[in-house]
């Protein structure tokens, strides 16, 4: 059986963005009957968040769509470079510093998670923390429709 593709999304904290990128695209991926071939988690740039759980408003708003967002917040480690396939910032400045901090030897792919939105490609995942509840569910609309879409370039990759 050959090695499964292994993504990760990114965002600052690992409490908004991310964690709701690897819930839906997680639950695209089982709905398929691809998750031996594909493994996804998240990270963070940023490590103030590290071993929380996902953001209450962020929760509530997966779970309005029948996303179940769960996991704890870590930062992005030098090995995420080399054991993911697929690394994907959630926005610009997060990209910027995954490019700064990508270790030598490392053979991950490092893009933007909109590179494969269909309706605004290359744009980022607008950060919701700072912001009321519509802001979370424009998080989720753009998430699922990008999955959606990352989710037949990684089956073209295979």
């Amino acid at each position: 059986m050959p090695e499964p593709t292994r993504v990760l999304f990114v965002c600052l904290g690992n409490i908004c963005r991310s964690p709701t990128a690897e819930a839906v695209f997680r639950t695209l991926v089982e709905a398929e009957g691809l998750g031996d071939v594909i493994e996804v988690d998240s990270a963070g740039t940023g490590g103030w968040h590290a071993g929380e759980g996902p953001d209450p408003r962020m929760v509530e708003a997966g779970k309005r769509r029948g996303h179940r967002l769960g996991g704890r917040a870590r930062q992005v480690q030098d090995e995420d470079f080399t054991r993911f396939d697929l690394i994907l910032a959630m926005d610009g400045a997060n990209l910027a510093e995954l490019q700064r901090r990508a270790p030598a030897g490392a053979t991950a792919e490092v893009r933007r998670f909109r590179d494969f939105d269909p309706e605004a490609p290359g744009g980022d995942v607008p950060d919701p923390y700072y912001g009321g509840r519509r802001g979370f569910d424009d998080v989720v609309d753009i998430v699922e429709r990008t999955s959606a879409a990352l989710l037949d370039y990684v089956r073209s990759r295979a």
